[in-house]
């Protein structure tokens, strides 16, 4: 009999052990899917010898967490911006940066004609819904990194690509307590064949 209660007791401990590791797991997989449900996800990126130039393509997937939205909505100006560093390799020093582009953009809503409003550089375009005012921050096209003739036939050279949710642009009290909501963005390094 008192085997049989051990037994007992040691299988209802193992139950009990294995929900809470399976209740972990769902917990884990969970943060998981909120995390992937906000950010910058990189669909597809490709650079691209042209007759003048290099030139790249991306395509993101962005999704704003919840706090930006809502920061957004109260009128808070977001910045977004995209950054390419064009790099020589060099085995005998650093590496020599041959290009430095960028873009940025400025999205934010006015109440009162509920549209939202993405400007860059001195050029603004009026749009009726959030979704697509992200369009022209998610894709770019034919997008001009350096001219051919700072590209010598020879020579090895990388691309490094970010997109990212520029939270320096941010009023100043904002900053101060940014959390994981804020920090949205992508990174990649290409190689140019």
């Amino acid at each position: 009999m008192h085997r049989l209660v051990m037994s007992f007791r040691l299988w209802r401990a193992g139950g009990a052990a294995i929900a809470r590791a399976a209740l972990s797991m769902l917990a884990v997989a969970l943060c998981a899917s909120l995390a992937a449900a906000q950010g910058v996800e990189l669909l597809h990126v490709q650079l691209s010898r042209v007759d003048d130039g290099l030139t790249l393509d991306y395509s993101t997937k962005i999704s704003l967490s919840p706090a930006v939205e809502d920061a957004l909505h109260r009128g808070v100006p977001v910045y977004f911006q995209a950054q390419v560093a064009v790099l020589r390799s060099r085995w005998y020093w650093r590496d020599e940066r041959i290009a430095r582009p960028t873009r940025q953009w400025r999205l934010s809503y006015q109440p009162l004609t509920a549209t939202w409003r993405l400007s860059t550089g001195g050029l603004s375009q009026s749009f009726a819904s959030l979704a697509d005012a992200m369009v022209p921050i998610a894709r770019g096209t034919g997008w001009k990194l350096v001219d051919s003739e700072k590209l010598d036939a020879g020579e090895r050279y990388y691309v490094e690509f970010r997109l990212q949710l520029d939270s320096t642009q941010l009023p100043r009290p904002m900053q101060l307590d940014l959390d994981q909501d804020w920090k949205l963005g992508v990174e990649r390094t290409l190689r140019l064949e």
